[in-house]
């Protein structure tokens, strides 16, 4: 039988890549979800017992007991809550909030607590924890300064993630000058402070910290040399002298592995020319010694990118003779990771050259499964509707959501969120655009890029050519919108809009994929006619489930990853749960759900995040945003 573990995983089988607007962010028929009656929990128990109650409720079923800020019993419910993995930021805020209303402190001061007594065992907790740190730093340092003797005192505990929010909580608070001082103490409370730089939630609070970490990659201890080269990644200015300084110390295995991982996050107009075809030549010999039983470890991978990147910057003849080199022991890696929430690959295009041998490794650290597909040109839409149609019981080479067709070229299995897979493969002889993308149910909207197949592989690398949007599109990065940056303007820039204007970018949007409006449009997410009426007009109220969809997330909502004892993985939405079945949909265009055997899960896994990736109105200017949610104000009744 299963045990249940809350992870921050999410699952996208039945969204679209459209703005998502409800006010709980009820995306799918809320008809269809079994309603969950509000448990009874016996607060005026002993403190353990009631402890234990709430416990054993799932995540739903927890934010369905009475909680309010008129009695101090329900103290355990707001730490339950505020201790639970998967929670959305809005209900940590809530539960903040309140125990600090209740013990008459603040929000620093629970937050703190909070931390102080949450355990990092399982990757779910240090998530968690991240997520509660998160919420700390940005109080800001006017909250975090009368907080100096309790972050002092977490960032001497037991426990290494608390440790290092306690020093970026002495950062933040303006006290750096303390937390700089306690690294005399060991190696230990070094490699403590150099991990909290990563932490900061400003860039300029990770900048200020730069001078310290550069002298602390001279120190003569191992450990703390590769923590400042690591830290150096996440200070993100003065690219060239982080170049400079790094570069040489991948010549020493000590070093090598922690400065590549930090040099391949320096943008490439950055790498100073002379260094670079040094260190290729340095890369390349690394290559050669390396054992052949060593070649496939992440580090070498790593490596073997680093010198990928850096051929752009060696003149042809010698960029070839590398090439040739490197080919004698080992294929061209292209490394792509999905990104976080925002359900796309970092790497929009890459070049390889006709009929050369090429490994993609893919590697997912979103919070939804993922598989990558390499198409032939033009084939991308076919090809993701056909996989729609194949669904997860599986078509080319028995892979889920991947169909039996001669424009698939290459294709990975579906990942779980921080899994990899590495696809090898020889590239067409035919130059070319060739895309790739997500088959996954409705991914293929945002999820895609282009493998570029040349005849000159180190030509192209000298003047390289941005290949065409796969699906057409002609639009770029406008901005990472958030909230702050408009909130301020909604009244003033919703003044003289025009509904059709914005109707238009509601479609080219893909919204309508998955909304209704009048009674037309999709059905994986609610009717918008009203959404301005359910949120009593409340513009940034709005604006936000736009900008940060998981705010909120309803509970009932979540979707859930079930791993099966014979190693299956199923994601989709519980539609029912008793001792016998779980009752699951996967996916919108299933015709129906399916039963899983309780004495089959191993595990079931909540999602923290909403089912909608953010990010989605970064390619639209703010004048479009306006005009989009001037259209969704003109839908409710009028006066």
């Amino acid at each position: 039988m299963r045990h249940r573990v809350s992870l921050f995983l999410t699952f996208c089988s039945i969204v679209c890549p459209a703005v998502c607007l409800a006010d709980e962010h009820a995306h799918g028929d809320a008809s269809t979800n079994q309603k969950v009656e509000a448990p009874k929990v016996f607060l005026d128990k002993s403190p353990r017992i009631v402890a234990y109650q709430l416990k054993r409720l799932d995540s739903q079923r927890l934010l369905l007991v009475e909680r309010n800020t008129s009695d101090a019993k329900y103290v355990p419910v707001y730490e339950a809550i505020l201790s639970r993995p998967g929670m959305s930021p809005q209900f940590q805020q809530e539960s903040v909030t309140a125990l600090a209303k209740l013990r008459d402190t603040d929000e620093a001061t629970e937050l703190i607590t909070a931390i102080s007594n949450l355990k990092a065992e399982k990757s779910s907790d240090r998530r968690n924890l991240k997520s509660l740190a998160g919420v700390l730093l940005r109080l800001g340092s006017e909250a975090l300064a009368k907080q100096g003797e309790k972050l002092a005192s977490l960032a001497k505990s037991n426990a290494q993630l608390q440790r290092a929010i306690g020093h970026a909580g002495l950062i933040v608070a303006g006290r750096a000058d303390e937390a700089w001082a306690m690294t005399q103490a060991d190696d230990k409370a070094t490699l403590d402070y150099l991990a909290a730089v990563a932490l900061l939630p400003k860039p300029e609070q990770r900048a200020s910290q730069r001078d310290r970490i550069v002298s602390l990659v001279n120190q003569s201890s191992p450990d703390v040399k590769n923590g400042a080269i690591t830290a150096l990644a996440s200070v993100g200015e003065k690219y060239p002298e982080t170049f400079a300084l790094v570069a040489p110390l991948v010549s020493n295995p000590a070093t090598r592995d922690a400065a590549v991982r930090t040099l391949l996050k320096i943008p490439a107009k950055f790498r100073d020319e002379a260094a670079s075809q040094k260190l290729v030549a340095t890369l390349v010999k690394h290559a050669e010694d390396t054992p052949a039983k060593d070649r496939t470890s992440d580090a070498f991978i790593d490596a073997m990118q680093l010198a990928d990147k850096l051929m752009a910057k060696v003149p042809t003849k010698d960029a070839k003779a590398f090439r040739k080199r490197l080919s004698a022991v080992t294929v061209r890696v292209v490394k792509i990771k999905t990104v976080e929430e925002e359900m796309r690959y970092d790497v929009p295009f890459f070049a390889v050259e006709a009929g050369g041998d090429v490994q993609i490794v893919l590697e997912n650290h979103d919070l939804m499964p993922h598989n990558l597909v390499v198409s032939t040109p033009g084939s991308l839409k076919e090809v993701a509707n056909d996989g729609l149609n194949v669904g997860p019981s599986g078509g080319w080479k028995g892979l889920p959501y991947v169909p039996e067709s001669e424009k698939v070229i290459a294709a990975t299995n579906m990942l779980a969120s921080d899994k990899s897979e590495r696809l090898t493969f020889t590239a067409p002889s035919e130059p070319g655009e060739y895309p790739y993308v997500c088959t996954f149910p409705q991914h293929w909207y945002r999820m895609y890029g282009v493998m570029v197949v040349v005849e000159d592989l180190d030509q192209w690398n000298k003047n390289p050519t941005e290949p065409a949007n796969p699906i057409g599109s002609n639009r770029s990065f406008v901005q990472a919108w958030k909230v702050d940056d408009l909130k301020d303007e909604l009244d003033a820039g919703l003044r003289g809009r025009t509904p059709a204007i914005g109707e238009k970018i509601f479609v080219e949007a893909s919204c309508k994929g998955c909304h209704k409006v009048a009674g037309e449009g999709g059905v994986i997410g609610p009717e918008l006619t009203d959404v301005f009426a359910r949120w009593k007009g409340d513009r940034v109220g709005v604006l936000r489930e736009i900008l940060d969809p998981s705010h909120k997330v309803d509970a009932k909502y979540q979707m859930q990853l079930i791993l099966t004892t014979d190693g299956k993985t199923l994601t989709g939405i519980v539609l029912k749960e008793d001792d016998d079945h779980v009752t699951l949909m996967t996916n919108p265009q299933a015709k129906e759900p399916i039963l899983v055997p309780q004495d089959d899960i191993d595990d079931m896994v909540p999602a923290k995040n909403s089912m909608m990736p953010k990010a989605l109105m970064d390619q639209y200017t703010k004048d479009e945003l306006f005009e989009m949610m001037s259209y969704l104000e003109s839908l409710g009744p009028k006066n």
